[in-house]
């Protein structure tokens, strides 16, 4: 009888050994890499990044614990936020967070592999960062605020209600490949013009 005691014994041991063991072992550290497109004092950026970090720590996840999080601000220059891009690429993190069309852009040329997700970009499926919104395939995926397809029925709507325009001016930065608003069902034109942010 003692004999099958110490039989459990060792075999229970042997089977929890291992367990405890790998519960003993430190939290592999996650890497998260944030490319800002503007300046990182702008009350806009810093509100979104503390909203962001708040949500991360109602998931259990803690800056200096279990999460080291990589900022980067390009400030509004196109050089600096591709080669902040490349930077944070070059750390290797386990995903990236950008808002806005040229933080994209430029992740998308600096990496195929790492997994991105943006925020606050207009027309991904058109500027041809994501396959489809349902189906974005590769490593990019995330949320818009527009979307471009309707671009002619928002001209329609906007005839509708101030009849008089007859010209509409769309400001971007054309480092970003423009939105497609065609099918202007509202009569008058569309006039691109570029903003340059350097």
């Amino acid at each position: 009888m003692q004999r099958r005691k110490f039989i459990k014994l060792l075999g229970g041991a042997a089977v929890a050994w291992p367990l405890a063991a790998r519960a003993q072992q430190p939290e592999r550290m996650q890497r998260i890499g944030v490319l800002q497109v503007f300046n990182e004092s702008d009350r806009e950026v810093q509100r979104r990044v503390a909203v962001f970090v708040q949500g991360l720590q109602k998931l259990g996840w803690r800056e200096g614990g279990n999460l080291v999080i990589d900022y980067r601000s390009g400030a509004g220059n196109s050089e600096r936020i591709r080669l902040d891009a490349a930077e944070l690429v070059g750390l290797k993190p386990d995903v990236i967070w950008t808002s806005g069309g040229l933080g994209l852009l430029s992740l998308k040329r600096a990496t195929h592999s790492i997994p991105i997700v943006f925020t606050t970009v207009y027309d991904p499926v058109g500027s041809g960062y994501v396959a489809s919104l349902a189906r974005p395939g590769g490593n990019i995926t995330g949320f818009t605020l527009g979307e471009f397809s309707i671009g002619g029925k928002m001209l329609e709507v906007l005839k509708e209600l101030v009849p008089q325009v007859s010209r509409v001016a769309v400001i971007l930065n054309l480092e970003q490949p423009p939105p497609d608003v065609a099918g202007n069902r509202g009569g008058g034109s569309v006039v691109w013009g570029e903003l340059d942010c350097d």
